[in-house]
């Protein structure tokens, strides 16, 4: 199928192709996987700037990658390999020659620490970022590890802090290595944080102060995209049916 992109998906790759480190986050239906796909290729086969992309997303995610890809024409000059399944399996699908690897979440720790496999990706693609909000996880600890590797990286997701905007501080220390928000999360509590529910001295959540959140958003703006399908998306007139 030819890819005849919305304004709004032009824009937001050539967001991504001008950003070494970019958030994107977009509602579902506005063709994230297509986006980024595109800005890889361009990435890849026009400017040259990288060689090797690592994409990692939801178990279930992985397949649509796989069909956008061979979806769009202009994508399928894109070589993929997806490691999934068992140990040897995953090996295997991580030495053939390809432009893009494709990982689910939970393996992340494994390549880092356990494959023996070099990590030689220059960009690394975290479908579903908010995936990577807790920064005592192990595949955030993992990914930290080797993020000094990379060249670039783009993070994807719809809802970046959907417990509030605590969540943003692990998500952009990934992105950027704490140059907006700050390289420890307790100094983020204390620039924008009050103790809100608590037992003596155990702090058991936090709230935003006042202005937190504005001053948040204006650290990140700068590589971050942000849009709603509601925005973007001409969807036919509600229709009421009572039953």
């Amino acid at each position: 199928m030819k890819y005849r992109p919305h304004d709004y998906q032009r824009y937001t790759t050539e967001f991504i192709l001008t950003h070494s480190q970019s958030a994107i986050f977009l509602d579902c239906g506005l063709g994230k996987t297509v986006i980024t796909l595109t800005a890889l290729y361009y990435l890849l086969f026009d400017s040259f700037e990288i060689r090797k992309v690592l994409v990692i997303c939801p178990l279930r995610v992985g397949a649509v990658w796989v069909e956008e890809i061979n979806k769009w024409i202009h994508l399928n000059i894109l070589r993929f390999a997806v490691a999934i399944g068992t140990e040897a399996q995953r090996k295997a699908a991580l030495m053939q020659t390809a432009d893009i690897y494709i990982i689910n979440r939970e393996n992340v720790d494994w390549l880092v620490n356990r494959s023996g496999l070099a990590f030689d990706y220059d960009m690394v693609v975290v479908d579903e970022l908010s995936s990577f909000k807790s920064h005592q996880a192990k595949r955030f600890k993992s990914l930290m590890k080797v993020r000094p590797k990379v060249k670039r990286i783009v993070g994807l997701t719809g809802t970046p802090s959907a417990n509030g905007l605590m969540d943003l501080w692990a998500e952009f220390r990934l992105l950027d290595m704490g140059h907006r928000l700050g390289r420890f999360i307790g100094r983020y509590r204390e620039d924008y944080f009050v103790p809100d529910k608590r037992n003596q001295q155990i702090v058991f959540s936090y709230k935003p102060k006042l202005g937190a959140e504005d001053a948040i958003y204006r650290r990140i703006s700068d590589i971050t995209i942000s849009m709603k399908n509601t925005d973007y998306l001409n969807l036919p007139d509600l229709v009421m049916n009572e039953v």
